[in-house]
């Protein structure tokens, strides 16, 4: 486990998303990004969760909801890498496997490209 304080893990996830390119993120459509300290208790060892209606799933009476929330989980990031090497690593992954959720991949596409 490596140790990082909060607002070094929080800038290694704003780099993660600055660096998507600027074709797919003008495309997400009312989601926050947010850094949270642990995953929820059920399920301990969760890097990110994407928690919304995907954009493939939004039909003509999507409107007037709450932002789609894609959490990004700290302390089981940091809880499986020795480095920040690895940190970014596993952030960016993680990043970009919950955006892709948002735009309605699908989990068993993530793993075949890489992101799992």
């Amino acid at each position: 486990m490596i140790e990082m304080g909060e607002d070094r893990f929080f800038e290694l996830v704003s780099a993660a998303f600055d660096a998507i390119p600027d074709a797919l993120t003008d495309q997400i459509d009312n989601v926050v990004l947010l850094v949270e300290e642990n995953a929820p208790a059920d399920e301990p060892d969760l890097l990110g969760l994407y928690d919304g209606i995907p954009l493939t799933e939004r039909d003509t009476g999507y409107g007037g909801v709450l932002p789609d929330r894609i959490f990004i989980y700290r302390r089981p990031t940091l809880e499986i890498c020795e480095t920040e090497e690895d940190v970014i690593r596993e952030v960016t992954i993680t990043v970009v496997h919950e955006i892709a959720h948002h735009f309605g991949i699908e989990d068993a596409r993530l793993h075949e490209l890489g992101y799992a």
